[in-house]
C-alpha cells in the first residue's frame, strides 16, 4: 500500500531502491548487535498490515486528504531526522528534483490519497487485499514498458491466477457482494500507481549516485508539499479534533511511512530483495485479521479464499528463470 512495498515488488525493474552489494566489512570498528532480521521482518509485516486499519480510523474523523497530509508530515519528519543523524543531505539539481516530484506523486501522494478515499466506502480488509495486486499490475506494465522483461509460462499463470483471486474477493458472480464499486476501483488504482511510479523511477532516476535515504527523504518531502497545496483546496478545518484519529494518523506516518522504510532498507541490505519482498504477502493477511478482530468488519468466505489466490498469483509473477 506504500512506496516502500513497491520498491521490493518491482525491485528487478529498478536500480535505485535496492543495493546490489553489501558494503565491505571493516576491522577497525566492532560489530554492533542487531535485532534478528526475522523479528524485524515480523515487525515490518505488522506495521504495514495495520496501516489499513489506521487509515480507516483516521478517515472516521478527518478528510482523506487531511489523513494523507498528516501521514506524509510524520513520515517525512522521521526520514529527515534519520538523515540528520547520519549527516546526509538532500539530493541536488533542478532536473533531479523535477523527476522526484513526479515519482512523489505516483508513489506517495496519489496512492496514499486513493487508499484514504477508498476506505470511506470499503472495509480496511478489502484495502489490504487490493494492495496485494501491485505485483500483478507490475508484471503487466513491465511487459509493456520494459522490453527486457520477458514473460514465462509460470509468471503468466500467476498473473491469471491473481486476477481470478481479485474476482473471487469481489464476488462478481453474486453482484460484488454489495461492495462499493467506486471505492474498490480507487484501491485497485492506488495499487496500480506503485508499479507505474517505479517504471518511471527506473527510466529517470536510476544511477543518480544519491543514497536511498536521501532520495526517499526528498521524495516524501515533495509529496508533503503536493498535499499541502491540494488539501486546503478540497477540505476545511476540522470542526472537532479526535485524539484517537490523530494518533492513528501519527502512527500511520511515523511508523508505516517513516520507520518502516528504515526497517525495509535494512532487511534488503541484510537478506536481499527476494526475501525482503516476502513481507508483501503477509500484509493482506494481517490487514484482514486486524479489520475483523478490532474494527468488527464482516468476513465472507470469498475474502480469505480470494486473498489466498491473489497472494499465490502475485508470488508466481515474481518467479524468474535462473540465469545460467
Amino acid at each position: 500500500m506504500s512506496y516502500e512495498v513497491a520498491c521490493v515488488i518491482v525491485e528487478p525493474m529498478s536500480t535505485v531502491t535496492t543495493p546490489r552489494t553489501r558494503p565491505p566489512a571493516t576491522t577497525t570498528a566492532p560489530p554492533r548487535a542487531r535485532l534478528d532480521w526475522r523479528l524485524r521482518f515480523g515487525a515490518l509485516s505488522l506495521i504495514w498490515g495495520f496501516s489499513f486499519l489506521l487509515i480507516k480510523v483516521g478517515t472516521e474523523a478527518y478528510a482523506p486528504f487531511q489523513v494523507t497530509l498528516g501521514r506524509l508530515v510524520f513520515g517525512t519528519a522521521v526520514l529527515l531526522a534519520a538523515m540528520a543523524v547520519k549527516r546526509q543531505r538532500l539530493p541536488r539539481g533542478a532536473r533531479l528534483w523535477g523527476h522526484m516530484a513526479v515519482a512523489a506523486f505516483l508513489l506517495n501522494a496519489l496512492p496514499f490519497s486513493l487508499f484514504a478515499y477508498a476506505e470511506l466506502t470499503i472495509p480496511s480488509t478489502l484495502g489490504g487485499i487490493c494492495n496485494a495486486t501491485s505485483p500483478l499490475w507490475g508484471m503487466v506494465l513491465s511487459l509493456v514498458a520494459l522490453s527486457e522483461d520477458r514473460p514465462t509460462r509460470v509468471r503468466v499463470a500467476g498473473l491469471m491466477l491473481g486476477f481470478l483471486g481479485v474476482l473471487t474477493v469481489l464476488g462478481v458472480w453474486q453482484g460484488f457482494q454489495g461492495l462499493d464499486a467506486t471505492g474498490t476501483a480507487m484501491a485497485l488504482l492506488a495499487s496500480l500507481s506503485y508499479p507505474v511510479g517505479w517504471i518511471y523511477v527506473r527510466r529517470t532516476l536510476a544511477g543518480t549516485g544519491n543514497s536511498h535515504l536521501s532520495m526517499t527523504g526528498g521524495q516524501l518531502l515533495l509529496a508533503t508539499v503536493q498535499l499541502a497545496v491540494v488539501t486546503p483546496l478540497f477540505t476545511g478545518v476540522p470542526r472537532h479534533f479526535s485524539l484517537v484519529a490523530l494518533l492513528a494518523v501519527a502512527a500511520l506516518g511515523a511508523l508505516g511511512t517513516g520507520f518502516a522504510v528504515l526497517l525495509q532498507y535494512g532487511l534488503v541490505a541484510e537478506v536481499g530483495p527476494t526475501t525482503a519482498q516476502m513481507v508483501t504477502y503477509f500484509i493482506p493477511v494481517i490487514a484482514t485479521a486486524a479489520g475483523v478482530a478490532i474494527l468488527g468488519e464482516s468476513l465472507h468466505w470469498t475474502t480469505p479464499v480470494g486473498a489466498a489466490v491473489v497472494i499465490a498469483g502475485a508470488a508466481l509473477t515474481q518467479l524468474r528463470p535462473k540465469s545460467a
